[in-house]
């Protein structure tokens, strides 16, 4: 309990002029060794408990919200009590779990972690392209079996990947891309602001997302998700893919339709998929894409990284805009509410 000093028994903020900067984060996580260069500038309470957070949330001016812990409070209750905040970051990059009409409508400013795991999940885009185009599963089974088994494989150069939610992350993934000399479409909600875009060799809007698809090798998701990106990859946009297409998705698993992908893959419509995100997460033990050859999965995992690690990484992020609001700058990665992102 950082910054506070008891009274009369009670925890109280210290009535000096510097922001109340509440934690909700678990008391003990490694990503507060963060912070260590904030703690002077700011009064610093840390729970991960409703009951003590919600005690607090009146006088905070600052709520950094960590939700990685898989049983923070809803935030939607600790905004009931927060009557003073100013600013709310999120140490995730997707918000969907954070926003609701009452909050959207605030003049709260909102800040995430948008494109601090981009890097990572890059290479995992890349990681899974090649892993179908030079059948790297055949190559293992081969090896397990002590079968010289040789056969032809693909390019990467010359094919073109789709990009599905233009953003940090998905302009990251395409960069990697075109390095290999990959042709890189893609579809953004305002498409003007990719005008001269260097990486980009056509940028579709939403409302051109079949047209896209239709030309493209390789398609990725990389979209947050919105009431108007869920589903945004369903049925109709299957039918119109490449019977070779290969599906990837590293945004939000909703944003695809689980169900159209997995009958696409199962009736040969589209040849493969690598999928970090899933409608339901965990995965179930029974579902159909574990025992599909033409599916990679990964237990939403490909940004947890180590050296520099992942949760260091957007602490630190957290830490740069505090330095520019105390300091009377603009904050970085402001959220855009009423879009969701």
């Amino acid at each position: 309990m950082l910054g506070f000093h008891p009274r009369n028994g009670r925890i109280r903020w210290l009535a000096v002029p510097k922001p109340n900067l509440l934690i909700i984060c678990p008391p003990d996580h490694y990503l507060l060794r963060n912070l260590d260069p904030i703690r002077g500038a700011a009064h610093v309470f840390v729970d991960n408990d409703l009951s003590s957070v919600t005690k607090h949330a009146p006088e905070a001016e600052i709520i950094l919200y960590s939700g990685m812990s898989g049983n923070a409070p809803p935030f939607r209750e600790v905004w009931r009590h927060a009557g003073k905040v100013k600013w709310i970051h999120s140490l995730a990059a997707g918000l969907e779990n954070l926003l609701f009409p009452e909050l959207i409508d605030s003049p709260v400013t909102i800040t995430n972690a948008r494109g601090v795991f981009k890097g990572s999940l890059a290479e995992f885009v890349i990681a899974g392209m090649l892993y179908f185009y030079k059948h790297i599963r055949r190559l293992v089974e081969n090896q397990r079996a002590h079968r010289w088994d040789d056969f032809t494989v693909d390019w990467l150069r010359g094919k073109t990947m789709g990009v599905v939610g233009y953003g940090e992350i998905g302009r990251e993934c395409a960069r990697l891309a075109k390095a290999l000399g990959m042709k890189i479409y893609a579809v953004r909600r305002k498409p003007d602001l990719s005008a001269d875009d260097p990486i980009a060799d056509r940028v579709f809007a939403a409302t051109e997302l079949k047209a896209m698809l239709k030309e493209v090798d390789v398609v990725l998701a990389a979209a947050p998700l919105t009431p108007e990106t869920r589903h945004m990859v369903g049925e109709p946009e299957f039918q119109v893919m490449k019977s070779s297409a290969i599906i990837i998705n590293v945004g939000r698993g909703p944003v695809i339709d689980q169900a159209a992908l997995i009958r696409a893959l199962q009736q040969k419509r589209v040849a493969a998929a690598a999928l970090d995100v899933f409608e339901r997460e965990p995965l179930p033990e029974d579902h159909p894409f574990w025992d599909m050859e033409n599916v990679l999965i990964s237990p939403h995992c490909a940004d947890r990284t180590h050296d520099p690690d992942w949760l260091d990484l957007s602490a630190q992020c957290f830490v740069e805009n505090f330095r520019r609001y105390v300091a009377g700058q603009p904050l970085l990665n402001i959220v855009d509410k009423k879009a969701g992102y």
